[in-house]
């Protein structure tokens, strides 16, 4: 088979290469330029896309010996990630770029153009695995499954993959651990064995969102208001700072309130209002959410799953349906509240540990509960 190793220049991606040439694959190497700024070396752990990951990328294709290439998809990262991010921001949402840049470029643009080459398949240093069964009428399904190792599982921002996207993609690393992995790279001689990795939001290199978010939408001055009484407590300079489950840096004048901390519970972007409230304000158990993604057949019933919507957050037992009217749309009830939920984050739905599907957080809610 003919595969594409897209390689970033770190650990995971070196060491998925090589043991996609170990099983007999014709593997040629593949670097995303996705900075329209590359020639800024990297400045700390955190980011990425740099011309040393290039360079990094390169010396272990060299050592494997295979075909090494760079592919400029700057424009459409800025497009579907970056230029995303910020207009969600600026509704009043908390995207995750991850899983857009997985759904947009490593498993659109990058899968598209490696089919148009002739190409079999994409592989990746993504932990999770991808487990082939046979169904009743014969037919092998592959399915997308968490990793062994759980600290390192990255199923959630792969739950945009669809069945199409599944059947060509590979994941080599998913029945390791990254200790081991660290310790077959340097076995290997790989340069990058000790090579920290990148962390956060790859385009925002110093972790600084807010900051970040300025520069591209400018300061925009509005109240912060607690949402039980609808008074202005306090000021902000962009409601795109802030989302929900906050707690720090809401320049609040706290002795204007009881002693009880104040989180942020909502953000009203159409007034570029701040709404802060009590812990007890925080918790939902109702997600309406939209963009649904499968990564099989979608379920046709109300469904029993597991529900995550951080990429390493708690795994919560809830039932999820598709929408009676509109089959983009899921809703989503939980066994248990979960705080901090803010519509742009996305759900991931499990069924064990196989990824059923995906979808974007519209709106969350709390289900009533009555007297008995």
């Amino acid at each position: 088979m003919r595969v594409v190793a897209a390689m970033s220049g770190g650990v995971d991606s070196a060491v998925a290469a090589a043991r996609m040439l170990d099983a007999g694959h014709e593997v040629v190497g593949v670097h995303l330029a996705l900075s329209r700024s590359a020639a800024t070396l990297r400045e700390s752990a955190r980011g990425c896309c740099t011309i040393e990951d290039a360079g990094d990328a390169r010396r272990v294709a060299d050592r494997l010996g295979i075909p090494f290439y760079v592919w400029d998809m700057a424009e459409r990262f800025q497009r579907d990630v970056m230029d995303d991010f910020v207009a969600e921001y600026a509704a009043g949402r908390t995207p995750n770029p991850c899983l857009r840049c997985n759904e947009s470029i490593k498993f659109a643009a990058l899968l598209d153009k490696a089919l148009a080459l002739g190409f079999d398949a994409v592989a990746t240093g993504h932990y999770a695995q991808v487990v082939e069964r046979v169904a009743p009428d014969g037919e092998v399904v592959r399915e997308l499954h968490r990793a062994v190792d759980a600290d390192k599982d990255q199923s959630y921002v792969l739950g945009v993959l669809d069945a199409d996207q599944l059947a060509r993609a590979f994941f080599p690393l998913g029945d390791t651990t990254k200790p081991r992995i660290r310790e077959e790279a340097a076995a290997r001689g790989f340069s990058v064995a000790k090579k920290p990795d990148s962390y956060d939001i790859c385009f925002i290199a110093d972790g600084d969102t807010r900051g970040w978010l300025t520069k591209h939408l400018g300061e925009q001055p509005g109240e912060v208001v607690d949402a039980g009484s609808g008074e202005v407590v306090g000021t902000h300079q962009g409601a795109y700072g802030f989302t929900v489950g906050q707690r720090r840096g809401l320049g609040l004048d706290r002795s204007a309130l009881d002693g009880d901390p104040r989180y942020v519970v909502g953000v009203d972007a159409p007034t570029n209002r701040v709404l802060i409230g009590t812990s007890d304000l925080l918790g939902v158990d109702l997600l309406t959410a939209d963009h649904a993604r499968w990564c099989g057949p979608a379920p046709t019933a109300e469904v029993r799953v597991g529900a995550q919507v951080r990429a390493h957050g708690e795994e919560v037992a809830a039932w999820a349906r598709v929408d009676d009217t509109d089959p983009e749309v899921v809703h989503v009830r939980l066994d248990a509240r979960l705080r901090g939920v803010a519509p742009g984050q996305s759900v991931v739905l499990y069924e064990g540990t196989r990824v059923v599907g995906s979808a974007t957080i519209a709106a969350t809610d709390r289900a009533r509960v009555t007297a008995g």
